[in-house]
């Protein structure tokens, strides 16, 4: 019995960080270091969504990301399952 235990422990130990990534970034609300999280997504491109968020306001869709200056088609596609504007 206590191996069972410890197997089960393991198995949702070694599988936590899954979980973790498969929460999605909101791009309404998320910040700057919140949104470093994203793939391909590093500190200037943070500030760029950020700043873009600002001046034209809440993104409609994933999609919007492509107005962001240094964010093409590539990035958008690759953010499609870990992101969000809901």
């Amino acid at each position: 019995m206590k191996k069972l235990k410890l197997a089960v422990l393991l198995f949702c130990l070694a599988f936590a960080p899954l979980t973790v990534l498969a929460a999605q970034v909101n791009l309404n609300t998320a910040s700057a270091s919140e949104l470093e999280a994203l793939p391909g997504i590093g500190a200037t491109k943070a500030a760029a969504i950020v700043s873009d968020r600002e001046t034209n306001g809440p993104f409609a869709s994933v999609d919007d990301l492509a107005r962001v200056s240094g964010i093409g088609d590539k990035t958008v596609e690759q953010l499609r399952g870990s992101a969000s504007v809901k």
